[in-house]
Formats: C-alpha cells, sequence, structure tokens
C-alpha cells in the first residue's frame, strides 16, 4: 500500500485579557518569531488537551478552552531547509489561569502580552500568517462549541504498551 499523505496536527491558544493577547517569542529555524501558544497533536490526547498542554509548557499559564475559533490549513516551506510542511491547526478561545513558576518549553524565549497594534506592528515577525488571521478571526467573534469535537475513546488507549 502506497504511503498516505497526512498533515501535521497542531493547535492554537488565542488569549485575550484587557485587550491584551499572550503570544511567545521563540526561536525557529526562521529566527526569532512570534506565536499564539501552540504546537503538535500528542497521541493519546483530544485537541482540547493539546491546547492545554501547549499553554502551560509555552507560557506557564493555565489555560481552559471554551471554543474554537477556527480551522487553518496552511503550507510552510523553510526557506533555510527546504523543508515542506502542511500543517492543520485548530484553534481555541479559553480562559486564562493561574500563572506558575516553572521553566518555559525549550525553545521558548518569554511569553509576552500584545495589543492588537503591537501584534500588527510585528506582522514581519510572526511564526505564520495564521497568527494575525486567529486574532482577526477571534476579534470578529468567530466561535463554534467545543461540542463539535468528538474524541473516540479508543484514542487515550496505549495498545502494547
Amino acid at each position: 500500500m502506497p504511503d498516505v499523505w497526512k498533515p501535521s496536527v497542531t493547535v492554537a491558544a488565542i488569549i485575550e485579557r484587557d485587550g491584551l493577547f499572550l503570544l511567545v517569542e521563540e526561536e525557529t529555524s526562521e529566527g526569532v518569531r512570534f506565536n499564539q501558544p501552540a504546537g503538535h497533536l500528542d497521541p493519546h490526547e483530544s485537541l482540547e488537551q493539546a491546547v492545554v498542554r501547549e499553554t502551560l509548557e509555552e507560557t506557564a499559564h493555565d489555560f481552559i478552552p471554551t471554543a474554537l475559533v477556527g480551522m487553518y490549513m496552511s503550507r510552510y516551506v523553510s526557506a533555510r531547509t527546504g523543508h515542506d510542511v502542511t500543517y492543520l491547526s485548530f484553534s481555541f478561545c479559553g480562559e486564562v489561569g493561574a500563572q506558575h513558576d516553572q521553566p518555559l518549553d525549550v525553545g521558548i524565549l518569554r511569553a509576552v502580552w500584545m495589543s492588537y497594534d503591537e501584534l500588527v506592528a510585528c506582522k514581519d515577525k510572526h511564526r505564520s500568517p495564521s497568527v494575525l488571521a486567529r486574532v482577526d478571526d477571534y476579534i470578529a467573534g468567530k466561535r463554534a462549541p467545543l461540542s463539535l469535537l468528538q474524541t473516540d475513546p479508543a484514542v487515550y488507549e496505549v495498545i502494547g504498551g
């Protein structure tokens, strides 16, 4: 059977408090960039669990997703390495919780709160075009209930472990 092409599944958290958005400044193969707290879906977790985990790892903040803002498909080809990846990203908004005293994930330089104008002003330093698209969709009020997402219990099972 031939290989089946699969996109890389990621999640992102759109967190707004008092008109400011929580972002991370991170080291990437293309240099230092800004992104929402985001990352890859790991085995044996739901999309909601992934966005909670990634937010904690990258910002040291608890996050409670309340809605799905959008699903974004993009293709990234690294100018430096030629690496070609298609991403399917699920973006959530929700409530930010407590901040913990813990180190941030490897490659994360800092978590930073930015206004919309500050975010637009550093557009050339965004990790992807989806960074601003997610915030624009959030500001436009785009929301879908989390009940649209279904995770079969078999996802959580470790087989052969």
